[in-house]
């Protein structure tokens, strides 16, 4: 993976967003990769997850407005959409989630912390 690191510490997971240089804005391949490492968690082992952002000045700063602004109207519905999808799932995850918010946390960061 290039943006989520999964690390599981006995019966807790940590995901890791990992896109320091860009605050760990969400872009198309974060969202993808956090909605597969969740579906990868191993829930027999892992009792709660913990969720947090490389570095020390963001948590997630939202959506990467760079790669928002070259979409079409229908890539933009399809990022949307699969964001949502990702946020719903955190929300309905099976075991708890724990946002680790160290830094900024605007848009969908916001949301995801809550």
């Amino acid at each position: 993976m290039e943006f989520i690191i999964y690390e599981q510490k006995g019966n807790y997971g940590v995901i890791t967003i990992s896109r320091e240089k860009a605050l760990n804005a969400l872009n198309s391949t974060v969202l993808e990769e956090l909605d597969k490492t969740l579906d990868e968690v191993n829930l027999d082992e892992v009792r709660c997850l913990i969720l947090t952002g490389a570095g020390q000045k963001s948590f997630v700063a939202g959506a990467d407005i760079g790669e928002m602004s070259s979409l079409t109207k229908a890539e933009g519905e399809a990022f949307g959409k699969k964001g949502n999808d990702v946020f719903r799932k955190l929300e309905t995850f099976p075991v708890p989630v724990i946002a680790a918010v160290n830094g900024f946390a605007l848009g969908g960061g916001c949301e995801i912390s809550m």
